[in-house]
């Protein structure tokens, strides 16, 4: 299944600005940043990069806390396996580490050098959908010092919640449609455990199927529930 995302991918024009970068991760991996037109008050991290570093336009509609969105592309790669591996640690743990080192300490490190941008955890979060959905879900957990937010549309279900969480847990926002039921179940499995842990969690069903306009629309309401707005 294609499940990269469907539906309106930006707002034109954007007040903002998209920079992008190459690097040398896999061959040449590029990174596209959306920078808010006001100095930005949050950071918010995504893996498949080419779609949610565009969703800026939704948070200058929404007239939200300015939020940098910093988006690390999917592979090129055809085969969907490919992602999957360096999303989600079940499959490939070389290749998930690979891809870990290069999304936490490369991506970061020039956020801060380009940008002169570094928050702390609580005005940091990390972000995906489906596939990348897992690798937030990943980064969160295994890096809740730094991303002290989870935003999760529709995670797919290779990444499960392990026996025994960690005692450090980000704050998680979660979203998955009524018309796509394995990953709203994938989506409800998560915010039981998170919530059973006494994380603090908000789990939404929205009208809709697997990559529609929802994703999108409730980006906003993600950034303003974890960075005020």
């Amino acid at each position: 299944m294609d499940d990269r995302g469907s539906g309106p991918a930006r707002v034109e024009p954007i007040a903002g600005e998209l920079v992008s970068e190459v690097f040398e991760y896999d061959g040449g991996r590029r990174v596209t940043a959306y920078v808010p037109p006001e100095p930005p008050e949050a950071v918010v991290f995504a893996g498949d990069g080419q779609l949610i570093s565009q969703w800026g336009g939704f948070l200058e509609a929404a007239d939200g806390p300015p939020t940098m969105i910093v988006g690390a592309h999917h592979t090129d790669d055809p085969d969907e396996m490919a992602r999957i591996r360096e999303y989600s640690p079940l499959f490939d743990e070389d290749r998930f580490a690979a891809h870990e080192s290069f999304f936490f300490d490369d991506v970061r490190a020039w956020v801060r050098s380009r940008f002169g941008v570094a928050f702390p955890p609580e005005r940091t979060a990390v972000c995906g959908v489906s596939a990348s959905g897992e690798l937030a879900l990943a980064m969160g957990l295994r890096h809740p010092d730094v991303y002290g937010a989870v935003f999760c549309a529709s995670p797919g279900g290779g990444y499960r919640p392990p026996a025994v969480l960690p005692r450090l847990l980000p704050r998680t926002y979660l979203v998955a449609g009524t018309q796509e039921p394995w990953f709203l179940e994938n989506a409800t499995r998560w915010a039981d455990a998170l919530r059973a842990a006494d994380a603090e969690v908000v789990l939404t069903e929205r009208a809709g199927d697997h990559g529609d306009p929802f994703w999108q629309a409730e980006f906003p309401l993600m950034v303003a529930w974890a960075f005020g707005g």
